[in-house]
């Protein structure tokens, strides 16, 4: 992903897009300030624009008959459960690919994607279509590219504190990252897959003259993937909010921590 809600590419009938939604992560922002206000109306237009290019990619609904409702709510501790096997040995753009043909290698894949479309690369043109070819089917990344460029557009970088090359300004830290925490099955056959992640994501400007500051909002981002090309590809996908857990008593980090801990820690290569 997403601006203002990045990472958010809507519900399915409003489909986030991952571009911006009220916050790239949707809503974890404090909407006392007006700069926020400002946003999430931005992101929740391109969120909606984006999702419903989304949906109408989406095509047919692959999901068996036997796919109840009562099924699909049922826990699946298998799904997150480690199997001790390396997800993959190569890359694409630096993107993990060549999963594996299987239910394991599909979650892989969903995670992985869900990282590389939540990362600040999104907030750059060339980096950005770079993104999005390598993940999206060829259908659906020529439908996305147009979208996506008119979204992040100079005014919209503008208001994430970024300049029209989506660079942060000199001594801030621009952070924009999605954490997965689990992910689940929710249909599989040999050529296509729906999996849902779930993730908790990061966003905003760290430096002290950054008036939006990084917060943390909890999504679901759901992928429909398809075999091509010999590996998994996003068809279509959407997102909602939450599940989000109580948050705790933690003392919240200063600008200057967060820059930090962005700067020595890396992000992660998901197996499941």
């Amino acid at each position: 992903m997403t601006p203002g809600d990045e990472h958010d590419y809507g519900e399915r009938t409003g489909t986030r897009l991952r571009l911006p939604e009220t916050d790239p992560y949707g809503g974890a922002r404090r909407p006392a300030r007006s700069s926020s206000r400002s946003l999430v109306t931005v992101v929740g237009v391109v969120v909606l624009l984006i999702a419903a290019i989304a949906f109408a990619n989406r095509g047919g609904d692959d999901t068996s008959a036997s796919d109840t409702p009562q099924q699909a709510n049922k826990p699946n501790a298998k799904s997150t459960a480690p199997s001790g096997t390396k997800p993959v040995e190569s890359k694409r753009a630096g993107i993990p690919s060549g999963f594996a043909r299987t239910e394991q290698g599909a979650q892989s894949a969903a995670a992985n994607y869900a990282v590389a479309l939540g990362s600040t690369g999104m907030f750059k043109k060339d980096s950005r279509h770079s993104l999005v070819d390598t993940v999206y089917t060829t259908d659906a990344a020529a439908k996305l590219q147009g979208a996506m460029d008119q979204a992040y557009s100079a005014d919209f970088l503008a208001k994430m504190g970024l300049d029209p090359e989506g660079d942060a300004p000199k001594g801030n830290t621009f952070v924009s990252r999605v954490v997965p925490v689990g992910t689940t099955v929710e249909a599989y056959s040999d050529t296509t897959a729906k999996v849902a992640v779930w993730y908790l994501g990061l966003i905003g400007m760290s430096g002290t003259t950054s008036t939006d500051p990084v917060t943390s909002s909890w999504k679901t981002w759901t992928f429909d993937l398809n075999w091509a090309d010999g590996d998994w590809k996003i068809a279509a996908d959407t997102q909602r909010n939450g599940p989000a857990p109580v948050p705790g008593d933690d003392q919240a980090a200063t600008s200057d921590e967060i820059s930090k801990a962005i700067e020595e820690y890396g992000g992660f290569t998901y197996a499941r």
